[in-house]
């Protein structure tokens, strides 16, 4: 098996990889300035209209979350499998 592919494979599995940490630790920091509480007087407009604001950022970084998982996740298969069918050539092959 060239060893070209496996190398090119664990650079993009490693990119795929670091992405979702990158994105993972952004939406981690977005949220530890998060309140859940409710705010139920005009003197905490501010208070109200910061907690919206990362609401909506959040809001806009789910997709993204979403993609780079699966993206990260069907890295991983392809790596695992082949690995398998390397060991299946290798053995019966």
């Amino acid at each position: 098996m060239p060893t070209g592919i496996v190398l090119t494979m664990w650079i993009v599995w490693a990119l795929v990889a670091l992405t979702t940490i990158v994105i993972m630790g952004y939406r981690s920091n977005l949220t530890r300035n998060e309140d859940t509480q409710v705010f139920l007087d005009e003197a905490f407009a501010h208070e109200k209209a910061v907690q919206g604001q990362i609401a909506a950022k959040l809001e806009r970084l789910q997709p993204i979350v979403r993609a780079s998982l699966t993206a990260t996740g069907i890295m991983s298969v392809i790596v695992v499998a082949y690995y398998l069918y390397a060991a299946y050539v290798s053995l019966w092959g």
